[in-house]
């Protein structure tokens, strides 16, 4: 592996974002124009750069004081496995340890045992929820 860049810069483009989420699967990198769209306005973008491939991301949404909230977390499968999402993920408890609350929700049961591992722990009677716009509900 070459060296490893780390970044909040901004400075990924459409087609790499589209690369990434597709690359893992993710239905998110269908919507490029709104991918794009959404990372440049979230709080915090954590990129992972191999010379010039985007090979992780982890984006983290705030309200300035108390609560972030991880939304993304994602690593090329190339990389997976070598410490790239440890990595994004402490570099936002990092950022964001004056906080009292970050919170994330792994896409699937099966990621939650290295959460843990990272110091998050299940919220106790809580449970994901979400609402997709019926403009979408056939695309996802």
């Amino acid at each position: 592996m070459s060296e490893l860049i780390i970044t909040e810069d901004k400075r990924f483009t459409k087609e790499d974002v589209e690369g990434l989420f597709l690359s893992v699967g993710w239905k998110s990198g269908s919507f490029p124009n709104k991918l794009i769209q959404a990372l440049s306005q979230s709080s915090t973008v954590v990129t992972i750069w191999e010379n010039d491939q985007l090979v992780g991301l982890a984006r983290a949404l705030d309200d300035g004081a108390m609560l972030a909230f991880i939304h993304y977390v994602l690593v090329r499968p190339s990389h997976q496995g070598s410490g790239l999402a440890k990595m994004m993920i402490n570099h936002l408890k990092n950022k964001y340890k004056e906080y009292l609350y970050i919170q994330l929700m792994p896409e699937s049961v099966s990621n939650a045992p290295f959460y843990e591992k990272m110091g998050f722990s299940v919220m106790e009677n809580g449970v994901p929820m979400i609402h997709i716009n019926q403009s979408f509900n056939d695309q996802v």
